[in-house]
């Protein structure tokens, strides 16, 4: 069993469990059931933003600032899928790669094979893990999404929004639901001469949504030299402090999409399917009662 060698520590069962969890091997989720007693301490650091925007480069200088403080630092890197092998492409490894002998850090990157959401199918559950392993700062860093790729927003406890200058359009590139599931929005790359526009379309647009407790602040960084870190490291503080863990909604996510799985399981190939429909003439009926048993 992994998971009682994960909590002693043991960074080579941590990785061999992290591998078992994403390959869905069998009994994974008995391994998974046995750490979640000892979750719920760790801060979950969401960082999303278009593709493009430097959130890897971001990442790797705010796990520095928190290593400065002595926390620990676990990332769940979202890849996009190799097209040949299905597995994450490792970018966002790569440019992190100057943590790799440090043992207060831990990276892996997953792929998002076909998962919609910006996450991959099993990204919350290895946060999970990094939470049972006693890591202080959790951080999930998505694939580059769209304006309605918000999953994020379930499970991140602070939830950082990168935008970057000269995207074309400033207000399409931010609006919609992207916009609303920021804690803390960020303007990279902002010593470009667009970033002033960019800044202004944010504060335009936070003034016109809804009214909330924590009004999202807009932080200036240049991740390439670490400039604007700091400040956004202590609007991270800040915000944990008066706001709450999201550790059930994070356990309500992974029952949601461990359902989908099971019933994706379970449903019949296109021709089975196809050979009911043409006795029954109802999808409906077939789900209920061949796949769900509901009658």
């Amino acid at each position: 069993m992994f998971y009682e060698r994960v909590l002693k520590g043991d960074k080579r069962a941590l990785a061999k469990l992290i591998r078992v969890v994403d390959d869905r091997v069998d009994g994974y989720e008995e391994e998974v059931s046995k750490l979640l007693d000892y979750c719920g301490k760790a801060h979950f650091i969401g960082i999303t933003g278009a593709p493009g925007a430097g959130k890897s480069t971001l990442t790797n200088e705010i796990i520095k600032h928190f290593r400065k403080e002595d926390k620990t630092v676990a990332v769940v890197a979202i890849d996009p899928s190799s097209p040949f092998s299905h597995g994450a492409i490792l970018g966002d490894r790569i440019r992190m790669s100057e943590h790799a002998s440090d043992d207060g850090v831990f990276i892996r990157s997953v792929a998002t094979r076909g998962h919609l959401g910006g996450l991959s199918s099993s990204a919350v559950e290895i946060a999970m893990i990094f939470d049972a392993a006693g890591f202080d700062i959790v951080i999930i860093e998505t694939v580059g999404v769209g304006q309605d790729e918000v999953d994020i927003a379930y499970v991140a406890d602070t939830c950082l929004v990168v935008s970057v200058p000269g995207l074309g359009d400033d207000i399409q590139a931010i609006k919609a639901g992207v916009l609303e599931i920021g804690d803390i929005f960020v303007v990279n790359k902002a010593d470009k001469d667009e970033a002033v526009r960019t800044i202004r379309d944010l504060e335009m647009m936070i003034e016109l949504s809804p009214k909330r407790s924590w009004k999202p602040p807009i932080v200036k960084t240049v991740a390439t030299k670490g400039e604007g870190v700091e400040e956004l490291a202590n609007f991270i503080k800040e915000h944990k402090k008066l706001s709450n863990s999201k550790h059930y909604e994070r356990l309500y996510y992974i029952a949601k999409q461990y359902l989908k799985e099971k019933i994706e399981k379970k449903l019949l190939t296109k021709d089975k399917f196809i050979d009911y429909l043409k006795k029954l003439k109802d999808p409906y009926r077939i789900i209920n009662e061949y796949i769900l048993n509901y009658k």
